[in-house]
C-alpha cells in the first residue's frame, strides 16, 4: 500500500519528465521530520568538491554490459576506476543508485558528477581504494526512463540481479575483493530505499550502507532492523542525509528513530534548508565515501 501511495502522490505533482529526478514538496507525506530525532551534526563540504580540477590525476568511466538471469536479458552499469587502478591491486566496491527518474546515467548525466567528486578525493587523500558501481536499478526488460512509475515494481526485484549477476561480473571482470567487509551500497531517493532494503537484509554481503533522501520504498525500520543486536554486530555502517526542506524526511528519521531507540549506530544529517536534489545527493557521496572501507 506504501508503494501505491508513494506513486500515485508523484503522480498528483504532475511529474512527466524523467530526465531528473520529481521534486518532493515539504509536507507531501506528512512532517518532514519525526519527532525526538537527534540529528548528527552538518559539516558542510568545501567549496569546489564537486569541480573538475586541474593538476590531479582524473580516473575513467567504463560502461559495462552483463547477462542478468532474474531479468533474462543484458544490462549496463558504469564504472567508475580511479586513476591508480591497475588490474593488479584489489579494490573494495561501492554500489551506488539513482533515482525513479534515472538510470545507469543519472549520477553522471544529470548533475551528480560521481567521477569529480571522487578524482577529488583522491588527490587530497582522503578516500581507501575502490571502484564505484553505478547500475539500472530498473530490473525489468524495458529498463528504460520510458517505463516511469509503470516501473516501479522492478526496482524491488533488483536484489535478485545485483547479488545473483552483478555482482559477480565485477568480482570476476574487475580487481576487487568480494567479501561483504570490502563492499558498501548507496543511492539517491528509491535508490536510497533501495540500498537500505538490500543492504541491511544481506548484511551478509554488505558492511556499508547509506541512503541519502530515501524514498518511501524505503522497508519500515522494523522490517529492516528486525534483530537490532545482529545489526550492531554486522553492520559497520549504517549512514543517511536528507534536506531538511525535504518532503521525504521522515523515511530517514523514522529509521535514525528506531536505531537510537535501540542503541544501533545511525548517522543521520539533515541538509539544512535543502529539498529532494543533488545538491544533498553529492553531498551524500562526498560524505559517505569517505567513511567507507577503512
Amino acid at each position: 500500500m506504501k508503494k501505491i501511495m508513494f506513486a500515485a502522490a508523484l503522480a498528483v505533482c504532475g511529474v512527466t519528465a524523467w530526465a531528473q529526478e520529481p521534486n518532493i514538496p515539504m509536507g507531501m507525506f506528512g512532517a518532514p521530520q519525526t519527532a525526538n530525532v537527534n540529528f548528527d551534526p552538518y559539516v558542510a563540504a568545501p567549496e569546489g568538491f564537486d569541480k573538475e580540477r586541474d593538476g590531479i590525476k582524473h580516473g575513467t568511466v567504463k560502461l559495462i554490459e552483463y547477462q542478468s538471469e532474474s531479468v533474462g536479458t543484458t544490462r549496463k552499469a558504469n564504472v567508475y576506476l580511479p586513476a591508480s587502478y591497475d588490474g593488479k591491486k584489489k579494490f573494495s566496491v561501492l554500489y551506488l543508485m539513482h533515482g525513479i527518474g534515472g538510470d545507469e546515467w543519472e549520477w553522471m548525466n544529470d548533475g551528480g558528477v560521481p567521477n569529480i567528486i571522487m578524482d577529488n578525493l583522491y588527490a587530497d587523500g582522503k578516500v581507501a581504494d575502490m571502484i564505484v558501481v553505478m547500475p539500472n536499478g530498473r530490473a525489468a526488460k524495458n529498463d528504460s526512463r520510458d517505463g516511469g512509475y509503470g516501473s516501479f515494481a522492478a526496482f524491488g526485484e533488483f536484489d535478485k540481479d545485483l547479488i545473483g549477476s552483478l555482482m559477480p561480473y565485477i568480482e570476476k571482470n574487475f580487481s576487487v575483493y568480494a567479501d561483504k567487509d570490502h563492499r558498501a551500497i548507496a543511492g539517491l531517493s528509491m535508490g536510497g530505499g533501495q540500498s537500505l532494503n538490500i543492504g541491511l537484509g544481506n548484511m551478509d554481503k554488505f558492511a556499508y550502507v547509506g541512503g541519502f533522501s530515501s524514498a518511501p520504498n524505503t522497508g519500515r525500520p522494523q522490517q529492516l532492523i528486525p534483530d537490532p543486536e545482529k545489526t550492531k554486530k554486522e553492520n559497520k555502517l549504517l549512514w543517511m542525509v536528507c534536506g531538511g526542506a525535504d518532503g521525504l524526511m521522515s523515511n530517514s528519521s523514522n529509521l535514525k528513530a528506531f536505531c537510537d531507540e535501540n542503541k544501533v549506530p545511525c548517522t543521520l544529517i539533515n541538509y539544512p534548508n535543502e529539498g529532494h536534489n543533488f545538491t544533498v545527493w553529492k553531498y551524500g557521496l562526498y560524505s559517505f565515501s569517505q567513511l567507507i572501507f577503512k
